[in-house]
């Protein structure tokens, strides 16, 4: 009988991967040990497999260069890594490796860029686009970069005032962008999104606002998509009404010469994950070109801000599972050592599937479970309610520790979790590996994080500071306050 784990997987999807593959009983990740990497660091832990950021940035490079010279596309094209997705130095460090632009989202974005910068990662040429609705600090942010010569940073305008505070504190000429506010998916709460400026309402904004300032001259049109670049109607309806608007405006526009097809590109959640690329790729090059024909304008160089491609596939977490409780007839939990509410909270808050595989005893029989975390709150789980599909592991016995691993949780989960802060019931942020690969293959590890200590909870509380001694003065005449308030 076909009753142990491996059979299971084998009879439900094409097994081994590209990036998966089985020793004996143990699941390896792009050949990485990670039953070894359990030995040596102890679970719960986190990881970042580097490699596979450069990977995914040079797979996108090359499909639009081949979709550019299949279509023979007279524009450029211009990968940037969106930061908001994991603004952590190796992932920068490493994603800047290959010749890549920068995407920003808030005032803060901005200082990184300058300390990359200052260590030489990025220079004048990287272009900066910097997107988001601008605060006070955020455009003196972006003026200060400006000012100081980084002439490809190109502000997204948002709103209508954008451009006035901007040139308040904007020395010399500027290059600007605008972001069209795409209408939202039919299944979604709101119309319109709140980003952005209105389709009907572009080319009226640049007569007016745009036309005949000097200071300003208007280089791209933004395009996003909350649910990201997708082969369907509502896709591909959002993007023709997008070329409508820069075919118009470039008719009017001389300078307006490139176009950001923001949204992203879905990432593999999981092991029967199947999307073309390619075809996508050259499916939009080809609409680009077509329309741009049609109108008798010269098509837009082409920029991407890929977040979650760039380094969602790079990471993962492996968790040990404690204890499984049998609830009644129907329901085992098995309790893992960490918490999904805090380090995985898209699991919970977007209900965000990731690809989950055990660690080791793939050759043992499989059972059906729900999987929970630790915290006291009643979301804090991963199971076939919240999931399409339901989840089997091998059986749990308490003699056979089971560990189990999810898979390209890279993006956005510790700056939602709160990285470094407080965990939800405290639970700790478990230890983060930072893993590499040579150019001969070889894999090394180091320790980024150590998993936090009670210590480091109790500061941000204010348990272990001493009480601050405050000088309390009594005034006994109306003189007296009056003279302490000169």
């Amino acid at each position: 009988m076909n009753t142990k784990y491996i059979d299971l997987v084998n009879q439900t999807f094409d097994f081994p991967q590209e990036e998966f593959l089985l020793d004996k009983d143990h699941l390896r990740f792009h050949d990485i040990d990670l039953n070894k990497l359990v030995e040596t660091y102890g679970a719960p832990l986190k990881f970042t497999y580097l490699p596979k950021i450069s990977d995914n940035i040079n797979k996108s490079k090359v499909w639009f260069e081949n979709a550019i010279k299949k279509h023979s596309y007279n524009g450029n094209y211009n990968y940037c890594y969106c930061t908001k997705s994991s603004h952590f130095k190796h992932v920068l460090n490493e994603a800047l490796k290959n010749d890549i632009h920068i995407e920003t989202s808030s005032a803060f974005d901005i200082d990184i860029v300058e300390t990359l910068k200052e260590e030489g990662k990025i220079n004048n040429n990287t272009f900066v686009i910097s997107n988001g609705f601008k605060r006070a600090q955020y455009i003196t942010n972006i003026a200060r970069l400006i000012n100081n010569g980084h002439q490809n940073c190109i502000p997204i305008i948002d709103n209508y005032e954008e451009i006035d505070l901007l040139s308040n504190e904007i020395h010399d000429n500027y290059n600007i962008g605008i972001r069209i506010a795409s209408e939202e998916e039919p299944k979604f709460e709101f119309y319109t999104s709140r980003l952005g400026i209105g389709y009907k309402n572009i080319v009226p904004f640049y007569n007016k606002q745009i036309k005949a300032n000097p200071k300003v001259k208007l280089k791209m049109l933004h395009f996003f998509i909350n649910t990201g670049i997708r082969d369907n109607a509502y896709y591909w309806n959002e993007l023709l009404k997008c070329l409508k608007v820069y075919t118009s405006l470039k008719k009017i526009c001389p300078t307006l010469d490139s176009l950001n097809i923001g949204g992203g590109f879905p990432i593999k959640n999981s092991l029967a994950f199947d999307f073309d690329y390619e075809y996508i790729i050259d499916e939009i090059i080809n609409q680009i070109k077509l329309t741009c024909e049609e109108e008798d304008v010269d098509v837009p160089n082409i920029f991407t801000e890929f977040g979650s491609f760039t380094v969602g596939e790079s990471g993962g977490a492996i968790y040990e599972v404690l204890y499984q409780k049998q609830q009644n007839d129907r329901e085992k939990w098995n309790m893992i050592n960490s918490s999904f509410i805090t380090t995985l909270p898209d699991t919970w808050a977007i209900n965000k599937r990731f690809i989950m595989l055990p660690i080791n005893r793939w050759n043992d029989t499989y059972e059906r479970v729900l999987l929970g975390g630790l915290t006291c709150d009643s979301d804090d789980y991963y199971n076939s309610e919240q999931h399409m599909n339901a989840i089997y592991l091998p059986k749990y016995h308490k003699d056979k520790p089971l560990y189990i691993g999810f898979f390209n949780i890279g993006a956005y989960q510790e700056s939602i979790g709160g990285y470094g802060g407080l965990q939800h019931c405290l639970i700790p942020a478990p230890k983060h590996i930072l893993i590499d690969k040579d150019t001969h293959g070889n894999i090394s590890t180091q320790l980024f994080r150590e998993q936090q200590k009670s210590e480091e909870l109790l500061e941000i509380l204010g348990y272990d500071k001493k009480p601050e001694k405050h000088t309390i003065q009594k005034f006994n005449t109306n003189a007296e306050l009056q003279l302490a308030d000169k």
